[in-house]
């Protein structure tokens, strides 16, 4: 945990390099304006159209597969590639898109020569950087300078990179840059490298938060040549390349935005249309609790509390684990929102489900899950809801999120019992619920119109659930942690 003194310091001021980018111009044809997101997930893939006031004119999805060894678990980049460019070519047959932002899931990125990769983009997933753990934790930096905490796998991208480096030399010898991941993306559109500071400030060790500046690792491996240069998410790269113009038929000239991270993404609207302190709640594979307007002094790498950076390179408390693979592993494969009769059932029978089923992420990494106590099929949602819940509330207090509004956003926000155990659970705030179904996406897409503020779609209230027992059966879980 940061001493008092770390954890009170100064937000850092708004960085040279993003002062002189503070407005953008938004290309129109008449009335219209098509911005096409590239959202490349963990596990699913996406292209989604917006116009210019936000509204969702077209989508297209599919699974996101990685590939197995050798030479370790990675990206299927060459499938995603195929993906984008038959999106955007079937996308541009309908409408006249001017431009594109790729979003993209952190703790990834590309080691790449001057025009392909040097080595497969490693998916953090794979087991492989921990090989290097005891030579790595001689130059890994200290918490209190990067706010990023020890990661299982391929969780912290400097460790990944480290990996590659020093178990792949004569392939990364021919490396000419380090991407990370949403401009890997930009780069193969446009031919254009650069790097962005929340894909490089999300639990990566590679980030100074608080100097807003690059960490020690980076000198430490001898990477600062390879990065490129530093960039707003909103900034444009250039017009597509005439390679990707011939493949989509859209226009050379549509343009091109450096990117965001995806959980960033999510929290963008929010960040510039309320008030702190307020607390987003990301779900999908990941659940991602992000805390704006609280200090640093809760952040803590024991239990995987740590800051990411917003886009205009502020620091922000956060929390994470993995709530979409846990819900999945205790559902069984079942995804329908339970009722509160099959929660008060699961609550009286005393059953419980802790941490962790997926070993990645949050304070309990280290746990193994189980599943105390009989559970009959068909309550396996309500156990899986009531874990869920339970784990965001233990973040939530854990990072000292007790003031503001909660927004749930992402696919938790349709279980609406997810919603109102969190509301019951925590009756000092408000829980609103996101009427946002594409969050991430739809903030990617503000980008193209920064520095306009966002029209925000209406939050529905949750109601706390009224069930019996909840409040034991919380103290009983924690008991068993």
């Amino acid at each position: 945990m940061l001493k008092s003194s770390e954890a009170t310091a100064k937000r850092p001021p708004l960085p040279d390099w993003l002062k002189s980018y503070s407005n953008t111009t938004t290309t129109t044809i008449g009335t219209m304006s098509v911005t096409a997101v590239l959202d490349i997930g963990k596990t699913n893939l996406k292209v989604v159209l917006f116009d210019a006031d936000g509204s969702v004119l077209w989508e297209r999805n599919a699974p996101n597969t990685p590939l197995p060894s050798p030479p370790y678990l990675h990206a299927d980049t060459e499938n995603i590639w195929r993906f984008v460019l038959s999106a955007l070519a079937e996308a541009a047959r309908s409408y006249a898109i001017r431009t594109i932002v790729p979003t993209a899931h952190g703790a990834s990125g590309v080691v790449a020569g001057e025009s392909d990769l040097v080595l497969p983009m490693l998916d953090y997933e794979d087991k492989g950087p921990e090989e290097i753990e005891t030579e790595y934790a001689k130059i890994r930096p200290p918490f209190a300078e990067s706010l990023s905490g020890p990661a299982a796998g391929g969780l912290n991208l400097g460790r990944q990179w480290a990996f590659q480096k020093w178990r792949f030399p004569v392939e990364f010898s021919r490396a000419k840059h380090l991407f990370t991941h949403p401009q890997y993306w930009s780069w193969r559109l446009t031919g254009v490298a650069a790097s962005e500071v929340t894909s490089l400030g999300c639990h990566t060790d590679l980030w100074n938060p608080l100097a807003a500046d690059v960490s020690s690792l980076v000198d430490a491996l001898d990477i600062a040549p390879l990065l490129p240069p530093l960039l707003p998410a909103w900034e444009t790269l250039s017009g597509i390349t005439p390679e990707v113009a011939a493949a989509t038929g859209l226009s050379a000239t549509t343009r091109v935005l450096n990117g965001i991270h995806d959980s960033n993404a999510s929290l963008l609207p929010h960040l510039l249309a309320r008030k702190s302190p307020f607390t987003v709640v990301s779900t999908g594979t990941w659940v991602i609790i992000m805390s704006v307007g609280l200090t640093f002094e809760t952040l803590d790498q024991a239990s995987d509390l740590y800051a990411n950076v917003d886009a205009t390179g502020q620091p922000v408390p956060c929390a994470r684990f993995m709530g979409g693979r846990e819900y999945a592993a205790i559902a069984g494969g079942r995804a329908e929102s339970p009722d509160v009769v099959s929660i008060a059932e699961v609550i009286a029978s005393g059953t419980q489900a802790l941490p962790s089923f997926t070993g990645n992420g949050g304070p309990y990494a280290g746990r193994r899950g189980e599943i105390r106590g009989a559970i009959p099929d068909h309550l396996r949602p309500a156990l899986a809801t009531l874990h869920i819940a339970l784990m965001t509330d233990d973040l939530l207090s854990r990072l000292g999120a007790n003031l503001g509004d909660l927004v749930i956003e992402g696919s938790f926000g349709k279980n609406a019992a997810y919603c109102e155990l969190l509301a019951a659970l925590r009756p000092a705030q408000r829980v609103l619920v996101s009427a946002d179904q594409s969050g991430t996406a739809r903030g990617a897409a503000l980008l193209a119109h920064w520095p306009n503020a966002p029209v925000l779609a209406p939050d529905r209230l949750a109601m706390p659930m009224l069930v019996n027992g909840l409040e034991s059966y919380r103290a009983a879980w924690r008991r068993e942690l």
